[in-house]
């Protein structure tokens, strides 16, 4: 235990801190992976970040991906839970906005503590219905022909080397699933505050779908937008994660001391 919470294949920790008074759980985007976040914990001091790693990534190649939202918060709860002994923060950007805020509701579901802060980075509220054809059935080129389109294209890594493809289309595939099987259910809004992030210009995270968050809280709501597409906060990391930084200090008070602890 160590004072880290029981080890977990589902997050990766660059820089644990355990003596840390918050900890940041970081959801990534469809076909992404705790390696998103990797140089993070380098710029928020004095918090503990726990970037999750879904199976079929990663370290966790040699395990089949989850397709079902339902079964993805079974997991995310069993795995949550240990960790919750202290001040917690969910961000999630794309689809892993949409699973924190489900995780979220979830815990409160179970009586379990919530965060007391979520960050949705990079999707539109799930209130707000898309036009756009469901992806996940598409045979391998159309798939990979439509995620250009969408997206701005994939990682020229993957698209020039087959091994690489074979393995990201099963995980693209079933984090895509798990986005467009998904119904959103009209609980009982949040009572825990929530910031909207997304990218000025990022079309599929317009200000109205970020604005759009503010019916699903019944505490606090921020709105913020940063130069940049959909990926803003991997295009302009240093930018953003300043910003980032900022935002901990004011929203929960945090106070960093020499070595990453809070005092």
């Amino acid at each position: 235990m160590d004072g880290q919470g029981p080890r977990s294949a589902w997050f990766a920790r660059v820089r644990p801190r355990p003596e840390a008074a918050v900890r940041l759980f970081c959801f990534p985007h469809a076909g992404g992976a705790a390696s998103s976040y990797f140089h993070w914990p380098a710029a928020l001091d004095g918090v503990d970040v726990l970037a999750v790693q879904p199976p079929g990534r990663e370290g966790r190649l040699a395990e089949p991906p989850i397709a079902d939202m339902p079964a993805l918060l079974d997991c995310l709860v069993a795995e949550v839970e240990p960790h919750l002994d202290r001040r917690t923060l969910f961000f999630g950007h794309s689809m892993g906005a949409l699973v924190a805020f489900e995780l979220a509701r979830e815990l409160r579901r179970r009586g379990l503590p919530a965060p007391e802060r979520l960050y949705v980075s990079g999707r539109r509220a799930p209130t707000v219905p898309t036009a756009e054809a469901p992806l996940h059935a598409l045979p391998d080129p159309e798939l990979v022909a439509e995620l250009n389109r969408r997206f701005g294209g994939l990682p020229a890594a993957i698209l020039s080397e087959p091994e690489l493809m074979a393995l990201f289309l099963p995980v693209i595939r079933a984090d895509l699933t798990v986005l467009e099987r998904h119904a959103f259910s009209r609980d009982p809004v949040l009572d825990l505050p929530i910031t909207a992030l997304g990218g000025e210009d990022d079309a599929r995270a317009p200000e109205s779908g970020l604005a759009a968050w503010r019916e699903l809280t019944s505490a606090d709501f921020v709105v913020r937008r940063f130069p940049g597409g959909h990926f803003y906060l991997h295009d302009r990391r240093e930018a953003f994660l300043r910003d980032l930084a900022a935002m901990l200090v004011a929203d929960l008070a945090i106070g960093t001391a020499p070595g990453g602890a809070v005092p």
